[in-house]
Formats: C-alpha cells, sequence, structure tokens
C-alpha cells in the first residue's frame, strides 16, 4: 500500500531516514568541487525523502532504505546537472580568492573575513561576494560512480502529480522551517546528528550533558518535529497534551505557532529566537 500524506507512518520514514541524507550528501561532497552547495544538495535529498516515503508501496518487497537511498542520489545528482557553469573568468576569479583565502589563513591563523579577503584582492566586498554565489551555481558536469544503478534497474517508480510535488515541497518547507524553529540546543542536536553525522559522544561533549541526555533530546526533536508537521498539516493526528494548561504544553504550542509564522512570513530571515526554551 502506498503511503497517503499525513500518514503517520509516512512520517515516521522521513524523521527516522533523516540520517540517511546526511550520509549521502556528504559521501557526495567528496566527490565535487568544495564551491559546491551542501545546503542544496540537502535540501534536494530532503525532498527527494519526502516523496520517497509519501511514494513507497511495501508490497513491492523493496525495503525503504533502498528505496529512499535511490531517489535521494538521483535527486542530488539532478541538483547538480541543473546548476548552469560559472563563466571561465568566474572560475578564475575563484581560484584566485581561494589562493587569497590560503595565504590569509596562514598567516593570521584564522579563517579571514570577506572584507579581509577583498582588500588583499583590491576587490570589493560586492565583488567577492558576488564572486561565491556565482561560484555557488557553478554545475558540475561528471559525477561518475555517484550512483551504481538507474533509479528503473532497482524500484519502478510513478511519476508523481504537480499536486503532489506541491504537496511533498510543501512538507519539506515545513519541516526545515520546524528545524530552524526548535530551540537552540535541540536544533544544534538534530543538525549536528542527523546532518553533520557527529558521533552522540561529540555533541554531548560540546553541550556539556551525558550521551543520554542527547539521545533523550534527538528523541524529543523528532516528536516536536512530527507535532509541528502534523499541526500544520493535518491537526487531528496531534495528540492532545495530557496537561493543557501547563507550562509543556503552552511552550509546544508556542512552538507550533512559531513554526506556523515563519511559514506564513515565507521570507529567508536568520533564525530567530526559538519559541521554546533551550532544553538540556
Amino acid at each position: 500500500m502506498t503511503e497517503q500524506a499525513g500518514d503517520p507512518r509516512a512520517d515516521e520514514l522521513i524523521t527516522s531516514h533523516m540520517p540517511l541524507v546526511g550520509h549521502i550528501v556528504r559521501e557526495t561532497m567528496g566527490r565535487v568541487p568544495s564551491h559546491v552547495s551542501r545546503d542544496d544538495l540537502t535540501s534536494a535529498g530532503l525532498t527527494a525523502l519526502v516523496q520517497a516515503a509519501q511514494a513507497y508501496d511495501a508490497e513491492r518487497g523493496v525495503p525503504f532504505e533502498r528505496y529512499a537511498a535511490t531517489r535521494i542520489r538521483g535527486a542530488i545528482l539532478d541538483e547538480l546537472r541543473s546548476v548552469d557553469w560559472a563563466s571561465r573568468s568566474v572560475r578564475r576569479r575563484a581560484r584566485d580568492l581561494e589562493e587569497t583565502r590560503t595565504r590569509l589563513a596562514g598567516a593570521l591563523g584564522r579563517t579571514p573575513t570577506v572584507a579581509e579577503v577583498a582588500t588583499a584582492s583590491g576587490l570589493s566586498v560586492e565583488e567577492v561576494t558576488a564572486n561565491d554565489e556565482d561560484v555557488s551555481r557553478a554545475q558540475v558536469l561528471s559525477l561518475q560512480g555517484s550512483t551504481t544503478a538507474s533509479l528503473d534497474e532497482l524500484v519502478p517508480t510513478r511519476a508523481p502529480s504537480p499536486e503532489q510535488l506541491l504537496e511533498h515541497q510543501e512538507r519539506l518547507t515545513y519541516l526545515m522551517e520546524a528545524i530552524t524553529e526548535l530551540p537552540e540546543r535541540l536544533r544544534t542536536v538534530v543538525q549536528d546528528y542527523f546532518f553533520a553525522e557527529r558521533p552522540m559522544a561529540d555533541i554531548a561533549a560540546d553541550l556539556g550533558v551525558t550521551d543520554s541526555r542527547i539521545s533523550q533530546m534527538r528523541a524529543e526533536a523528532l516528536v516536536l518535529l512530527r507535532d509541528a508537521l502534523n499541526s500544520a498539516l493535518d491537526p487531528a493526528l496531534v495528540k492532545p497534551s495530557s496537561k493543557p494548561n501547563g507550562c509543556a504544553s503552552r511552550r509546544r504550542e508556542a512552538y507550533f505557532a512559531a513554526v506556523a509564522a515563519r511559514h506564513a512570513d515565507g521570507s529567508r530571515r536568520a533564525p530567530a529566537t526559538p519559541a521554546l526554551d533551550a532544553a538540556g
């Protein structure tokens, strides 16, 4: 049976396989030029994961992880091929700027600022920034070995309708907004564990807590993310709080409201102060 939008089984497939996106993106980043945007690849991979969860049919006998991994790799490859190559002058300037950054980093003992790179290069800050943006859009023409088989060879798929694509994109947008609105420490756990694939012990050391506390925070974050998506897209799936007037319930409702407000705003602003107090 194919999973349907709002099906809690599909939401569980999404949240439990987010590490798979991080793994494939990290694997891909090791094969492409350094200027390729990790965020763009992650976004493409998450979109594919959402679509895979919605379209997955267990009766076909294909494990979900294998099915999703193939779609994620295909989406990332499509993303790499969809971006226009930067001009030769842009790439030449990018090489010069990279050399300048390396030289400054060695002299300063830290990563130089854009202003410092601009001054050392005889360029304006705007020119350096524009070149970086141009390079980040450069297309990777060849990605040999990034996939071992075509999608059709592994599993039969059905192309989603325009309505389904819009629905999938909306769910992905809500997911990313919900991650952004998590309390700072929960957001750090989600980003470091699922996307950066950092060991739990390292995250615990950074946050000054135990490994078991990180595990608890991870579980808490996943529940919040699931409920935030359901609150926005299918409120009937949100379980009512046992203490609707309690502090925890009010913080949760404030979090849902913050996610909804961010979605309504639609702007790509910097992460706002989370609606919930930092956990941990």
